[in-house]
């Protein structure tokens, strides 16, 4: 079975940075677009960046220049590096993975657990 574990979050201060990590277990042929997500109490789960298998990516407005999203295709393992941190990046942060299992021949799109990023002033 596949499964995706976010690790890394905890508790920083306002400007402070943290650098979070997506491990990949399972029968994996090979994964194309990965992303990292975010959701805060009460709201809805916000897309934060994607990367393509080449390496690719795309960031939203609200992070862009502090935010990095990097991945290594030998260890299939995503990393977003998250510096300058504000209150408001508080959340829950997910990390998404398409996914072509080598046991069911089939692709699949797999969420990990999440990791909780606490910023506080």
């Amino acid at each position: 079975q596949v499964q995706l574990v976010e690790s890394g979050g905890g508790f920083v201060k306002a400007g402070g940075s943290l650098r979070l990590s997506c491990a990949t277990t399972g029968s994996i042929a090979v994964i194309t677009d990965m992303a990292w997500y975010r959701q805060a109490p009460g709201k809805q789960r916000d897309l934060v960046g994607n990367i393509t298998r080449g390496g690719s990516t795309n960031y939203r407005d609200f992070v862009k220049g502090r935010f990095s999203i990097s991945r290594d295709n030998a260890k299939n393992t995503m990393y977003l590096e998250m510096n300058s941190l504000k209150p408001e990046d508080t959340a829950v942060y997910y990390c998404y993975a398409r996914v072509l299992d080598s046991r069911r021949r089939s692709w699949g799109d797999y969420w990990g657990q999440g990791t909780q990023v606490t910023v506080a002033s």
